[in-house]
């Protein structure tokens, strides 16, 4: 059995893992479904304490993923619970060689990180806007079910903080979806070469990929990872 801790981003609560939650269970792991809580903390080291504070006391090199923006806590997080791997689940990676903020580097050129489509929009408002950018890979159980787990969660303050911890610090997995909406595929595939040194593992799927495949994106996990 191996621990799995999973941190959701800015869109979706902890709930939006339990199908993935389950189909590791049936793997044999035990997955932490963590919450990350709206401008909880101003630091990614302050959201690692957070997230440390909610997994078993027994947890034992585990293997940490995040999503979405939530890849600019992944570091910290990993470092804080002493992980072995990082799993990067269609996720941010923060540009720390060149020691810039998001922030700065969406100043730079929005678009080459972000769908111009997905700019401005925010899914919490409007269940079209959650379904075409986030679930359209979701058959429509799974999408009602979806839409009942999107939420807002505020990271503006780790958006602007400089990078602190190197993300190649430690061996990566980066997942990525190849019909993503939000974050562009060409940005996610150079910043898994360029800043984690890493070849990216496609999957077929919108950026919540896990919330339509779970079993496909924790065999993923389990064959690269365990």
């Amino acid at each position: 059995m191996g621990d799995i801790v999973l941190v959701h981003g800015t869109t979706q609560t902890a709930e939006g893992f339990t199908g993935l939650v389950e189909a590791f269970a049936e793997r044999g792991h035990r997955a932490s479904a963590v919450d990350v809580p709206s401008g909880g903390a101003s630091s990614a080291a302050g959201y690692a304490a957070l997230v440390a504070r909610q997994l078993p006391d027994d947890l034992r090199d585990p293997v940490v993923a995040a999503h979405s923006a939530s890849g600019l806590l992944l570091p910290a997080i990993a470092r804080r619970v002493g992980a072995r791997h990082q799993v990067w689940l269609a996720a941010t990676v923060a540009d720390f060689h060149g020691q810039r903020s998001l922030l700065a580097e969406l100043q730079q050129d929005p678009h080459d990180m972000f769908s111009p489509e997905w700019l401005g929009e925010n899914p919490a408002d409007d269940p079209v806007v959650a379904a075409y950018f986030l679930f359209h890979d979701a058959d429509l159980a799974t999408l009602r079910q979806a839409l009942t787990t999107v939420a807002l969660c505020d990271l503006s303050e780790i958006y602007a903080e400089t990078p602190a911890e190197d993300p190649a610090r430690l061996p990566s997995t980066y997942v990525l979806p190849t019909e993503d909406r939000a974050l562009r595929p060409d940005w996610m595939t150079r910043a898994a070469h360029d800043r984690l040194g890493v070849e990216p593992v496609p999957v077929t799927g919108g950026h919540n990929f896990y919330t339509a495949a779970p079993d496909t994106t924790a065999a993923v996990i389990n064959d690269l990872c365990f």
